[in-house]
């Protein structure tokens, strides 16, 4: 009577097999994937717990992200606030160098090629986008060229395009900065000391050729103080910017401190102990092949076999 159940061996023999190959399939898996599972039902009790950490890590990653490309931003715009700090300075070094010669002839060619640094500065780009152009990043914040700009242009305020839009960052779930600066806030100034001088050239005292004048000296004087002013202002901007770099680079750091501890949370959830796993799959491909063996015994064993032929 027991070679009549056969049939029932083989169903539970063939339950064994595929269980076998079931196994050796995951244990497969975690091998090659070094992970316990591939989505969040093989983690059972604690597929909850990795669902938040990995919203964390998501958060975090994100943030990160930001903070370098606003780390390359602010390294951009201290370049750019330092070229014009730079020209305010070399304009007056230029003035100054000029009274101190008494010589007028090179001293609007000089003050022309700062003036043109400073634009340059202002319509600076990063990633394809102006810089100090608040919302407007596609449009060139500084429209003049030359100095000749400055005294043909109905207003100094004309000559800027940037909105009043000032970029602002966040830099973790607490922390927001005003990171960018505006065109015509930085510039405005400037180009007012830039303008006095070129309206005096193109005026009746001028121009600046030659010895100079006693009044084309007096006046030159009285505006070494407006470019110094700037100068040191730009300066100072460039300093919040600096401030800024700081706030990024430790905000960076910490980001990635906790980036680091969330992924070894993460790990101890989902990692799988390899040589574990590598034991696991040895183990399940041998129950596959002892399986596959008894299956070919149960079959050489039928009842059929023992059956007269014909």
């Amino acid at each position: 009577m027991t070679r009549i159940a056969t049939a029932n061996a083989y169903s539970a023999v063939l339950d064994n097999l595929m269980a076998a190959q079931q196994r050796q399939i995951d244990a497969g898996s975690q091998v090659s994937s070094q992970k316990k599972a591939t989505d969040l039902k093989g983690y059972a009790a604690s597929a909850e717990t990795l669902a938040a950490l990995q919203s964390v890590q998501s958060s975090v990653t994100g943030y990160l992200d930001q903070s370098d490309v606003l780390s390359n931003k602010l390294s951009t715009q201290d370049l750019a606030l330092n070229q014009m700090a730079d020209s305010a300075n070399g304009a007056s070094q230029a003035i100054k160098d000029a009274l101190a010669s008494g010589s007028g002839d090179t001293v609007m060619q000089a003050l022309q090629g700062f003036f043109q640094n400073a634009v340059g500065a202002l319509n600076t780009k990063f990633d394809g986008r102006y810089v100090f152009a608040g919302g407007q990043v596609n449009t060139q914040p500084v429209t003049a060229t030359s100095l000749s700009n400055l005294t043909s242009a109905p207003s100094i305020a004309s000559l800027f395009k940037n909105d009043q839009y000032v970029t602002t960052n966040q830099l973790d779930e607490s922390t927001t900065i005003q990171s960018g600066f505006l065109a015509d806030k930085l510039g405005t100034n400037l180009f007012n000391a830039f303008k006095a001088i070129e309206a005096y050239d193109q005026g009746p005292n001028g121009p600046f050729t030659g010895q100079l004048t006693q009044a084309q000296t007096t006046f030159l004087q009285s505006q070494i103080a407006s470019f110094d002013t700037e100068g040191t202002n730009l300066t100072n901007v460039a300093g919040q910017n600096g401030l800024m770099q700081n706030q990024v680079d430790s905000a960076n750091k910490d980001l990635t401190s906790r980036q680091t501890m969330l992924t070894q949370l993460v790990g101890k959830i989902t990692d799988v102990d390899v040589a574990k796993a590598a034991s696991d799959l040895q183990q399940a491909q041998f129950s596959v092949q002892a399986a596959a063996q008894v299956f070919a015994s149960l079959k050489s064993s039928s009842l059929l076999n023992l059956l007269p032929s014909g």
